[in-house]
Order: structure tokens, then sequence, then C-alpha cells
């Protein structure tokens, strides 16, 4: 039983502006105020987020003879006490992932890391830097037909305190996006809790994660749908949105708005009627009904229209079906998630807004997030 008003799945992926070369603005009326950080000391803040997250990313990578700590001490050596034991605490997590994820049959090669910095402002000592980063993972091909690789960005928010002789220390470095964390993240984003309304909606089953699972297979084109086309739709606009439709990334999460768009690609109709009532399912141009746009909403008119049907487990996923996650178990779902591609292995990997994420797979997902209630969707 979960609240009538609809809820945006959690997430956000904002457009910021980049941080243009120049000396620290100042006024005469503002001279307390934040100033911009010039050239020079925006880069040195790239600098140091760039190392904290490709460390990060390469804790990722199997073993390939124990050089990826060669920057490690000089990096610490930048952070606050407090820090440098978290990010520690971080990386040892991270390497117990790459453990879980072995275990799947999942490993990659390589990690390439880049850090833009949007915004860089300092007020007395004191800096906050916005960063954006941009990882691309490699997959090892242990099976062969893994995809080439994974590609997420993730934003990020810096603090950073002046210290003597003009060296800034890095005091913390925090997550902005309220979506599943990116593969490289240390620790699960809370999902805010929601009160049960006393109403009952068609919900749906959740789905086992037990892998491997017995094979639902079906086909991708030539049916009512052209699940090709949803996938091929998805894989277009993960990382550049689709100027055609409105963006919700700061007013929820953008990731149910952009599994819809990729399904209507795919030939689903649109369902007229009101906003509210979740048995429509529409878009135009001043407004969309709330199906459209909220996970919950979604999930009780795809099953109610019975536009898709539960599968028993998370892995029988393929290409166009729909993952969605209850990262906290209030029975609220707060994410959606496209499969865009499925291996030979049963494997198959998501793409979705907010995080903006490019073929993840399931298996890392759930190494994540491994106590999360998954609902899959045969669409």
């Amino acid at each position: 039983m979960i609240p009538k008003r609809f809820r945006l799945a959690a997430g956000a992926a904002l457009t910021v502006g980049v941080v243009t070369a120049g000396l620290l603005a100042s006024s005469a009326s503002a001279e307390s105020g934040p100033k911009a950080a010039d050239r020079k000391t925006v880069d040195t803040f790239g600098r140091m987020a760039n190392d904290v997250l490709s460390q990060r990313s390469e804790a990722l990578v199997e073993d390939q003879g124990g050089h990826r700590n060669s920057g490690r001490n000089a990096t610490k050596s930048r952070m606050s006490a407090q820090l440098a034991k978290d990010e520690d605490s971080a990386l040892s997590s991270l390497k117990s992932r790459r453990t879980r994820l072995a275990d799947l049959g999942e490993a990659y090669t390589k990690a390439d890391t880049k850090v833009t910095v949007d915004k860089a402002t300092v007020t007395g000592g004191k800096a906050t830097v916005e960063v954006t980063e941009q990882t691309v993972l490699t997959y090892k091909k242990l099976r062969g037909d893994e995809p080439a690789t994974t590609d997420f960005r993730t934003r990020y928010e810096l603090k950073l305190t002046s210290k003597k002789g003009g060296a800034w220390e890095l005091n913390s470095i925090k997550s902005q996006e309220n979506g599943p964390v990116a593969v490289n993240e240390p620790v699960a984003a809370k999902a805010n809790v929601v009160k049960d309304d006393g109403n009952q909606y068609p919900d749906g089953t959740p789905a086992s994660t037990k892998y491997p699972a017995p094979a639902k297979p079906k086909a991708k084109t030539g049916g009512a749908y052209d699940y090709a086309a949803m996938a091929k739709y998805a894989e277009k606009y993960w990382s550049n949105y689709n100027p055609a439709y409105r963006k919700f990334s700061g007013a929820g999460g953008d990731c149910t708005n952009f599994i819809s768009q990729a399904l209507k690609a795919g030939g689903w109709k649109a369902v007229p009627g009101s906003t509210s009532d979740y048995r429509n399912w529409w878009y135009d141009g001043a407004k969309q009904s709330d199906s459209w746009v909220g996970a919950n909403e979604w999930a009780w008119f795809t099953l109610s229209n019975q536009r898709a049907a539960n599968l028993a487990n998370v892995y029988q996923t393929d290409v166009g079906d729909i993952v969605q996650v209850d990262f906290n178990k209030d029975g609220s779902k707060d994410h959606s998630m496209m499969v865009t591609y499925r291996s030979s292995a049963g494997m198959p990997y998501v793409t979705y807004h907010s995080t903006n994420t490019y073929r993840k797979s399931l298996a890392s997902l759930i190494a994540s997030y491994p106590d999360a209630v998954y609902y899959a969707y045969r669409t």
C-alpha cells in the first residue's frame, strides 16, 4: 500500500554552467561574499577530484601487478585526516565489490575517469566545488559477448580549506545524485521513506535476484512492439537528453520519464485522460500523466492495463524490459531502468537516467544494493 500522490523516482542530473577563466571575482560591495576561483585554482581543484575518483574506479579493475597505488600517498597528503580514513574504507569496500562481481562472472580491465569542474567558489579560505565525473569501465571478455564498456556520469560537491603556503586540503566529497550509486561509489544512497496511506494499488510481485535464472527469451522485432527500437532510443539519449521532452532532473528524478520515452519509441500507445489517474499514460507539450514520470504510477499503469507482466527473476529480463528498485524496502519504488543488452550468459545490462548510465550490468547494481527489493517487467 503506497501513497496515491505520485512520487518521482529518485535521482537527478542537473545542467550546470562551466566556470570561465579569469581572476577571482570581487566587488566593493561584496568583499566578504563568495568569489569565483581563478583558472589556476580551478585546475588544482579538478586534479584533486580526479585523483580521488580515478582511484575509486581503479579499485574495481582486476589486479594487474599492484601498480595502481602509485599516486595514493600523494593524494592522501592533500586530504583531511578524516577524509583520508574514509577513503581508505571506501577503497576497501570497492575492492570487496570487485570480488562479488568476479563471483558473478564480471570484471573490468580498464578504467578511464575524467572530471570537469562546473563551478568553484571561495569564501574566507574555504572552497565549495561542483564537479562532474565521467567514467568508462571496460568489461573483461570472460564469456565473449559482454558489452565493450559501461559508462556513467555523476555530480559531486567538494569542500576544501586553504592551508599555509597556498595549498588546499580536501575535507569532503559528496555525490549530488539521489538515484542508484555509480558502480565506483562506495556508499549506497538512501531513498526517502514514504508513509503508507492505507489504499491498495497494483504494486506487482518482487523478483528473485538469484543468478543464473531460467531464460525467457523474446523476439526483439516483428511483434506488437519494437524492443530493438526501445533500446536504440535509450542508448542514444542516456547522456545527451532528447530536447523534444522536458527534463525532471530537478523535480525528483528523470528515470521514469526516460523509460516512458523509450517505450513510446518502441510502439507503446498513449492512454488519454486526467493526469492523476494512474490508468492513463500520456505526454504532450504542456504536461503529462503522473504515470509517465512517477515510478509507482508507471508500475500501477503498466500492470492494470496489462502492458507488462512481472517476471519471477530479474535476470530473466531481456531487451526492452524494465527493472524497478525499492532501495529501502518501504513499499515504494524508487528507480526505473530499461534493459538495452543481454549477453548469451543471461546477464541483462540496463541503461537509465539519474544517475545517467549506459549498459550497467544487473550484477553490479545488485552488488551495490544486495538488500533492495527488485521488480522485473516483461514489456
